[in-house]
């Protein structure tokens, strides 16, 4: 049987195709075949619905950790988020000392600490939006040469630089976590079933900015 893709023959999409996450939570949902399924152990004997009894208590045990695993992979992002977002207020502020600086875009994420933020999709939001503003301020600081002079201005840029390079591991550390979690929860019969019982849901893993995608594709040198 020959290869159904085929790299040498089959036609190519030369112009390429950008690829975009689907920030879409998809409900985990089972077939009245496993309530047959859980109805027939039952019928076997009391042993063999007893033992699916507790292979689903221990994986309801095991979700809920991962979860509290997500929850705080979550939590780190949002700490160095929350940390980045006061190094760039204080960057604003001793760059606005110098030169009148339009501080609109601050203002909108100043209102929104990302420590507030549990929602996935509002924290994707505002990791945007500072993203969106340091790279105004780099831009800003890029015409003002003498800016790049001032010793405080400096270490700021440096803590921006290396908080930015923390979210992007702890962004790493968040979807290798959201990946198990979408995994597990579609595994049939026992975390399946207890999933779809207890509700459970995708997650959405973190997002590049559209800014974000469109700055890579710059030519850089």
């Amino acid at each position: 049987m020959p290869n159904q893709l085929d790299e040498m023959n089959d036609s190519i999409m030369e112009e390429g195709k950008d690829i975009n996450v689907i920030p879409k939570q998809i409900p985990v949902k089972v077939g009245v075949g496993s309530t047959i399924f859980e109805v027939i152990l039952w019928v076997l004997g009391i042993i063999p619905g007893l033992v699916f009894l507790i292979m689903k208590i221990k994986a309801g045990t095991y979700l809920r950790q991962l979860e509290q695993k997500v929850q705080s992979a979550a939590s780190q992002v949002d700490n160095y988020l929350e940390n980045r977002v006061v190094v760039l207020s204080n960057l604003v502020g001793l760059v606005n000392k110098a030169i009148d600086l339009d501080k609109s875009t601050f203002v909108e994420i100043a209102e929104k600490r990302s420590g507030n933020h549990a929602d996935d999709a509002e924290r994707i939001e505002l990791a945007g939006k500072v993203d969106a503003l340091s790279r105004n301020l780099n831009l800003t600081i890029e015409n003002y040469p003498e800016l790049k002079a001032h010793q405080e201005i400096s270490d700021a840029i440096q803590q921006n630089s290396y908080l930015q390079r923390e979210i992007t591991a702890a962004r790493e550390v968040y979807n290798d976590t959201v990946l198990t979690w979408n995994k597990e929860i579609q595994v049939w019969p026992t975390k399946m079933i207890v999933a779809a019982k207890q509700g459970y849901t995708t997650r959405i893993p973190f997002i590049a900015s559209k800014e974000t995608k469109e700055k890579a594709r710059d030519v850089f040198f």
